[in-house]
């Protein structure tokens, strides 16, 4: 049934500043690994390293990131967002130097992969969307994650022509050390988010639990289970195509600068997908949005795979998949709120993520791994396919309502 939207009282209430200013911090964190597969043909020339390599640093960047996410989404929850977002760009600044000065493949997996891998998770969504859901009332935060979502979108969008700007006129080499002194930045912009779990506007009265409670109700939670289940896929899919579809497109004989057309379309019409999405997710059922929004992508690839292969389908392409690529956040953070509120909305929201970066690994390697056995990405492909009609069956059940607790202690 459709909610309406909030009361513009609620809407004047919005804290603007934080808002702002977290979604310049989403945009920044997201744009340069979104970039990365742009790196891989010039850096491997110049190296004489195989796409396997090459894979294996960015499948190890997701997985950091993966792994990240919950552990600093429960160090902000308790330290405050501030320190985190600080330290975020530290290691983003340190990998990328650490990637374009690496003289082995050890040493890009550490900078490019670990490093950078790491300042994603401590800087990206889990980080930003938490502070925003402490300052902002309960029935405008599926519009807001969407604003979130949206700017890290932009980043893509951003960073796709700017990054083989400096490319084509600098080398790869400086287009990271470029790139690095960009994320600096980072700290500066986080001043305004700086609090922890017990601060913020919106923060009420909470149900008490320590972080080891909360994550066990919610491990036992049926619901938040399929989430986590199916945020898996979202993460294998968009992976796979950002490090590998550069290099897809030179393979099927099509012009590279179509590859960066549709990763800069991919990211522009995911800005609309996103603020779309987050407008959706407000008013109507978000698991069967869900659903909907995977059995999409995988209709859609399957086209692309079936139909003649040229510039024109794949500009179509990337206009679809961007409508649909980063729409799965909003709704999928709005429900782990609601089930559980916001006191451990870092380190749950961070846990699910965790799952999409198991499946951004997955993704990555096994394009390289089996590309570099088949000569083909084609095995990848379908897999993602299979897997988003998968996502879109375990999300159909999935209960919108918070988890049941003591009547006294209610979650917000």
């Amino acid at each position: 049934m459709p909610t309406s939207f909030a009361s513009q009282p609620a809407a004047s209430r919005l804290p603007w500043l934080i808002i702002v200013c977290g979604c310049a911090i989403a945009l920044l964190t997201f744009g340069p690994r979104s970039a990365m597969g742009f790196f891989q043909l010039p850096m491997l020339a110049d190296k004489g390293w195989d796409r396997t390599t090459f894979g294996l640093a960015m499948a190890i960047q997701n997985l950091a990131w993966g792994f990240g996410t919950p552990v600093f989404g429960a160090l902000a929850d308790k330290y405050g967002t501030w320190r985190v977002l600080a330290l975020s760009g530290a290691m983003y600044a340190v990998g990328l130097v650490l990637m374009a000065a690496a003289d082995s493949p050890a040493l890009l997996h550490v900078g490019g992969g670990l490093l950078v891998g790491l300042g994603v998770a401590s800087g990206s969504f889990g980080i930003v969307l938490a502070a925003f859901a402490r300052n902002v009332p309960p029935e405008r935060r599926s519009f807001v994650f969407g604003l979130g979502t949206a700017a890290g979108s932009a980043g893509m969008f951003l960073f796709a022509p700017l990054s083989q700007g400096l490319i084509s006129a600098y080398g790869w080499y400086d287009a990271l050390v470029v790139m690095s002194v960009m994320m600096l930045v980072i700290p500066v912009l986080a001043v305004p988010l700086r609090g922890n779990s017990s601060s913020g506007s919106a923060v009420q009265a909470a149900y008490r639990q320590t972080a080891a409670e909360a994550l066990r109700e919610a491990l036992g939670h049926r619901s938040y289970l399929l989430l986590v289940a199916g945020f898996f896929v979202c993460g294998f899919q968009v992976a796979f195509i950002t490090a590998h579809f550069p290099a897809y497109i030179s393979d099927i004989g099509i012009e590279a600068r179509y590859a960066v057309i549709a990763l800069a379309l991919i990211g522009f019409f995911n800005i609309i997908g996103s603020l779309a999405s987050g407008a959706i997710g407000q008013r109507y059922s978000k698991p069967y949005f869900l659903a909907y929004i995977y059995l999409a992508r995988s209709v859609l690839v399957a086209a692309f795979l079936l139909l003649p292969q040229t510039p024109e389908t794949v500009v179509v392409f990337a206009v679809v998949m961007g409508l649909l690529w980063l729409s799965t956040v909003p709704p999928t953070n709005a429900l782990v709120a609601i089930m559980f509120g916001t006191a451990h909305l870092g380190m749950l929201g961070g846990v699910v993520f965790f799952s999409h970066q198991i499946g951004s690994f997955l993704g990555v390697w096994l394009g390289g791994y089996l590309y570099d056995t088949f000569g083909t990405y084609d095995p990848v492909w379908w897999l993602g396919v299979a897997l988003g009609v998968f996502a879109a069956v375990v999300h159909w059940p999935i209960e919108e309502r918070p988890v049941e607790r003591p009547a006294l202690q209610p979650a917000e």
